[in-house]
């Protein structure tokens, strides 16, 4: 009789099982955190941006006793400057990206605050357009249009659009009351421009986020 070798089949025990599950736990986990800080860090540089843009408004006006983007005697500053109306505010929408005119303050803005050295950034005769903050949307500043209010903030604002809804909640939260309908960092939805006069809850203590009211994009603006 021809005897027959048991073939054995080798397996993983329950200890290479833990290590391994134990692993796949440390890299996910690693993952998720490192997803966490570049989103945590989006929302710091964002807030950033426009400290940086209210910095150099005020240190523009403290030099040169008038509001960039409205200084009538720009030209006689800076070669190739286009004044503006000298009134005290800025008119145009926060993203205008038309050559630099008397009537498009909001893009004159950039112009004069980077002649004068304030921020970097493009500043000629024809150029001077708005940049783009840390997530990629347009940030600028406008005042005053639809009834003297951007959603509700009166005065000069500066504003980034396209910012997602979970980043627009944080920043306010950082800067202000987390609250787009209150306070000095108000935000409205895609559908709800910077002009519309009516704030736009999209989130705070009484909104109840949904799929529906969290996805797109959003504009959050910042009184100056």
């Amino acid at each position: 009789m021809k005897s027959l070798a048991k073939s054995r089949q080798a397996g993983f025990t329950l200890v290479e099982i833990a290590i391994v599950l134990v692993i796949i736990g440390l890299l996910l986990g690693g993952v998720l955190k490192g997803q966490e800080m570049i989103e945590n860090a989006k929302i710091k540089n964002l807030a950033n941006d426009m400290k940086g843009v209210a910095a150099a408004y005020y240190a523009y006006q403290d030099r040169y006793k008038a509001v960039p983007g409205d200084d009538a005697a720009a030209s006689t500053r800076f070669v190739g400057a286009v004044n503006g109306g000298g009134n005290g505010t800025i008119t145009g929408l926060y993203d205008a990206t038309v050559a630099p005119a008397a009537a498009a303050e909001s893009n004159n803005f950039w112009q004069h605050t980077r002649m004068a050295g304030f921020l970097s950034g493009t500043a000629t005769a024809t150029v001077a357009v708005p940049p783009t903050h840390a997530l990629g949307g347009f940030l600028g500043v406008q005042a005053n249009v639809a009834a003297a209010s951007t959603y509700g903030i009166t005065g000069v604002v500066t504003c980034a659009g396209a910012v997602p809804w979970k980043i627009a909640q944080a920043l306010d939260i950082l800067l202000d009351d987390g609250n787009s309908a209150t306070g000095n960092v108000r935000a409205g939805a895609a559908a709800t421009p910077a002009t519309a006069v009516a704030t736009s809850a999209v989130y705070g203590p009484a909104f109840v986020p949904t799929a529906a009211n969290t996805s797109g994009q959003h504009t959050v603006c910042m009184k100056i």
